[in-house]
């Protein structure tokens, strides 16, 4: 059976990228949630728009009511979030907007998730994962030649910067508090250990 994967921020640049991979590849069913604001660009999703495959939801990923709706309806075996405010330059100017999604969005994304997962049994419940893509960003600047290694410490520098970093650590603790099975992109933080019980 072929697998459902729930991606929010599809109708952005690499989620857009990342949905028409899935779908034109025929390895998944995609439901695509894009709120459409200035990353979103529907016009990337022109091949795969009308594909059985792709079901395009334009809403926030922080809704809640909606997520949830969404995940039960669908029943997704994985949750991919690329959505986000993005761009060091914005977040200087409206930095109440990347803690408004960034952080809180993800945090409303998780609790979603977590009560979606906890209605799962068997099978199902063992397969769930939630990826979370987050950014260097939260690891600093470095000088020419280092580089980012596993275990590097976070560094923000920017508000968009430390709003990426705060989602990471809401992404790692839902997974210690509550066993939700997650991964993140920053090697530094997979936490994709078995979940007991």
């Amino acid at each position: 059976m072929m697998p459902t994967i729930l991606v929010t921020g599809g109708a952005g640049f690499i989620g857009g990228c990342f949905v028409r991979q899935l779908v034109t590849a025929q390895s998944a069913r995609v439901i695509n949630l894009d709120k459409l604001t200035y990353a979103g660009n529907l016009d990337s999703l022109a091949t795969v728009m009308e594909n059985p495959l792709h079901v395009f939801i334009q809403g926030d990923f922080g809704d809640y009511t909606l997520v949830r709706h969404l995940l039960d309806a669908y029943q997704p075996t994985a949750i991919v979030n690329f959505a986000a405010e993005s761009h060091v330059d914005r977040s200087i100017d409206s930095p109440r907007r990347f803690l408004d999604t960034n952080v809180v969005g993800t945090f409303e994304l998780l609790t979603a998730a977590r009560d979606y997962w906890r209605t799962l049994a068997g099978e199902c419940c063992k397969r769930f994962r939630f990826l979370h893509v987050s950014t260097d960003e939260v690891y600093g600047s470095l000088k020419a030649p280092a580089q980012f290694v596993e275990g590097s410490s976070y560094a923000p520098n920017s508000p968009y910067a430390a709003s990426k970093a705060a989602a990471d650590h809401f992404v790692r603790a839902f997974y210690h508090t509550y066993g939700l099975p997650v991964l993140t992109t920053n090697c530094a933080n997979n936490y994709n250990e078995p979940v007991k019980g």
